[in-house]
């Protein structure tokens, strides 16, 4: 008889270890730095909801600032009414339209600056 055949011992292959993680994505700093077109539409995005934003903010403020007219015009005894010998439509319009530009002011830039604040997260995420 012959003698038995020695077999080599067995070998695991693997892949290296650099390969164990997900594919290699470029971070979105990168693509605005280069201007592809990924970072073109980060770009546009901002700015869609910058536009966005701008547009509800101007609408609602328009909106109040027409309401005051068409108020006047359906309720006329304002017209009468007197608060220290000064007349109440001027008090509206002289006074009352200060908080609501100052209001419309903060709610913009407190939203322009969340959504910036986002966008610069995005860009830095990494």
């Amino acid at each position: 008889m012959s003698a038995p055949e020695q077999r080599p011992p067995r070998v695991r292959v693997t892949a290296p270890r650099s390969a164990t993680g997900p594919a290699p994505t470029y971070p979105v700093a990168r693509e605005l730095a280069e201007q592809s077109d990924v970072g073109e539409l980060f770009v546009r995005s901002l700015i869609r909801s910058q536009l966005r934003l701008s547009a509800v903010v101007a609408s609602g403020f328009l909106v109040i600032l027409v309401g005051i007219p068409v108020l006047f015009s359906l309720f006329p005894a304002i017209h009468s009414w007197t608060i220290v010998t000064v007349p109440v439509p001027w008090l509206l319009l002289g006074l009352g339209i200060y908080p609501v530009v100052i209001g419309c002011a903060v709610l913009y830039v407190r939203s322009a600056g969340r959504i910036e604040q986002r966008f610069r997260d995005l860009v830095n995420d990494e």
